[in-house]
């Protein structure tokens, strides 16, 4: 889905508008995070949170099943139907929410709503930066890239060496990483509607995509802020 530069739609009248794109966009976005907490919070107030966790071969299912539902997203995406897009995306926030059930167990409430609303924060500058920077952020994917690799690979020798300190840099390393690419993605949002605004349905396809890309940039800042600030029930 990523261009590498704009395309003009000369003539043609675009299928939206821009702005009604952006919002189109984020809105998939907030609802899938709407989808996510809600899964999370129903579990938890029913006790399933609590027989999930104890049940590491259901977490280890809904972690491939989270895993495979991505790459069906991403493969094929222009040919698939819209709403085949649409139904991958929210069965990709409600797996989510399986998992996110935990933290809602592991964390007091009162951090998990500040610890959101410091995302949030954190989110909507870089998102901001994103959209009215002149600069071209597409030269940084190669650095973002490699940067999620060595993120992943620092996070495996932590969970196999237990170096003190090392989960802390993690967390810092995360929170650059995932502010950098939300102003990337917000900015790839501008250069898909200048790339699709021809064609009302793969506009939309675009759309759904890159409202997937800033859920997984909120979910993963979150995750990070929460881990470095967050208290846990245990601490009572």
């Amino acid at each position: 889905m990523d261009q590498n530069e704009w395309r003009p739609y000369g003539g043609v009248t675009p299928a939206v508008t821009f702005n009604q794109y952006l919002s189109r966009t984020f809105g998939w976005m907030f609802a899938g995070l709407a989808v996510t907490f809600a899964v999370a919070a129903g579990l938890c107030l029913t006790d399933a949170a609590t027989m999930l966790a104890a049940s590491p071969a259901v977490v280890l299912a809904v972690t491939v099943a989270e895993l495979v539902v991505v790459i069906a997203f991403s493969v094929s995406i222009l040919k698939r139907p819209v709403g085949v897009t649409r139904a991958l995306f929210f069965t990709y926030a409600v797996l989510n929410g399986l998992v996110f059930s935990m933290y809602f167990l592991m964390f007091e409430m009162t951090s998990l709503i500040t610890v959101f609303g410091l995302t949030a924060l954190f989110f909507g500058f870089f998102a901001l930066y994103g959209m009215r920077t002149q600069s071209d952020l597409g030269r940084l994917r190669p650095i973002l890239f490699g940067g999620l690799v060595a993120l992943l690979l620092m996070g495996l020798v932590s969970a196999l060496f237990r170096f003190s300190g090392m989960e802390t840099l993690i967390c810092f390393a995360g929170i650059a990483l995932f502010v950098a690419f939300t102003a990337y993605d917000v900015q790839m949002i501008k250069k898909n509607y200048a790339y699709f605004a021809e064609n009302g349905e793969l506009l939309e396809k675009a759309s759904v995509y890159s409202a997937l890309q800033l859920y997984l940039d909120f979910i993963n800042l979150f995750l990070r802020l929460l881990q470095l600030l967050g208290k846990t029930r245990s601490n009572n």
